[in-house]
């Protein structure tokens, strides 16, 4: 079979889950071909797709020589897979009249617009919820808003981590190895913190989607049960966001947490995320919205207990095997962090359950083979 992926410019998850599942069908014995953005190919190691991603960066003949090319692959392809809102609108348009069933995975949230700009992304939305033979949702509140604006075929495609196998594979840290691994990693990463300070962790992209504000006020020295320590006596957490993304944003943070006192520190973004999670005592997720969250999936692997947000996807995870507080409350969020750290049964309730969940999801190989099995029982090639 030969299957197009398609992705735009992407740093996070769509990025992950495209090359992650374009690996594994070639490993079932498909042809892929990757169509995507230069910084796409770039961060996500895709040495041989093609750079043909339209917009400024291209320019107008090279926009519109990619959007042929395009054309072209896709006539001659088994089935088009985009990933994302723009790269479902794109596939969509260069698929009219060509047959080729086209697969839609939304795994975003459409951020809301106002004026004429709503228009065109509900004409977007309505558009390619009635083109595209089947239209995927990383979570279910994704699958329910593919259904408002109509699409004919619509599923639920859990997107997996590639790292939780294995996570899960690891044992679990206690207490004592988790702050030894927190006290390694935050002298490498220049933090000064009090010996045995717990390690509450965020790994997020910098960018307003993410909420950090919430996470600087929830970590200010206000929010804690008594100043300077925990309840249970033990030192003051240390919060710690791992990840990149918008400069402007991650300054304007740093200089509130300052203001505030907030023991909050960006360390940019690491290529050892596993040994932070395996040191953190709580992950910690302030996000407006998230579908299902790599991240989140990690630390559950790795057994850190997770407290995020109430919202999108992230109570298909969560629920029963997390915490879940409501978006923007940094007063929630810090009382479920510190009723995590200054409970140890709690912590390792948390902790058990989270590997028992993570356990019970399918890996790469066999979300490929699914999706395998989908393309082949698309309308147009039955």
């Amino acid at each position: 079979m030969r299957v197009v992926q398609l992705v735009g410019r992407s740093t996070g998850g769509i990025g992950t889950q495209a090359a992650d599942l374009s690996q594994e069908l070639r490993r079932l014995g498909d042809e892929v071909v990757v169509v995507t953005d230069p910084v796409t190919a770039s961060r996500f190691d895709l040495p041989h797709a093609r750079l043909w991603w339209p917009g400024r960066a291209a320019g107008a003949v090279g926009s519109a020589r990619g959007l042929w090319r395009l054309r072209r692959v896709a006539v001659a392809a088994d089935v088009l897979h985009a990933h994302g809102h723009q790269a479902g609108l794109l596939a969509t348009l260069v698929t009219v009249a060509t047959g080729t069933p086209v697969v839609v995975s939304l795994h975003n949230d459409l951020v809301e617009v106002g004026g004429a700009r709503a228009l065109v992304s509900r004409w977007a939305q309505w558009f390619v919820a009635h083109r595209a033979t089947l239209v995927t949702g990383a979570s279910s509140d994704l699958v329910e808003a593919a259904r408002r604006h109509g699409a004919r075929r619509v599923r639920l495609a859990p997107v997996p981590s590639p790292r939780v196998p294995e996570l899960l594979g690891r044992h679990t840290l206690d207490a004592d190895e988790r702050r030894g691994q927190a006290a390694e990693l935050l002298r490498e990463n220049g933090v000064d913190a009090p010996p045995g300070s717990p390690l509450v962790l965020t790994i997020a992209r910098i960018a307003p989607q993410k909420d950090l504000w919430t996470l600087v006020d929830a970590a200010t020295p206000k929010r804690r049960t008594t100043p300077g320590q925990g309840s249970a006596g033990s030192p003051s957490p240390v919060w710690v966001v791992v990840g990149g993304g918008d400069e402007p944003l991650q300054a304007a943070l740093v200089e509130r947490a300052a203001a505030v006192g907030a023991s909050v520190h960006f360390v940019g973004r690491r290529p050892d995320p596993e040994r932070w999670l395996r040191a953190a005592e709580v992950f910690a997720l302030s996000s407006r919205w998230e579908a299902r969250a790599l991240v989140v999936q990690e630390a559950m692997a790795a057994g850190t207990p997770v407290v995020g947000t109430d919202a999108g996807g992230l109570r298909d995870l969560l629920d029963g095997a997390g915490v879940l507080v409501p978006a923007g409350d940094p007063e929630a969020l810090a009382r479920a962090v510190h009723a995590v750290l200054d409970d140890p049964l709690l912590r390792d309730r948390l902790s058990a359950q989270g590997r028992e969940r993570a356990a019970t999801w399918d890996d790469s190989t066999t979300t490929a083979r699914r999706w395998h099995q989908w393309y082949t029982a698309l309308p147009s090639m039955t």
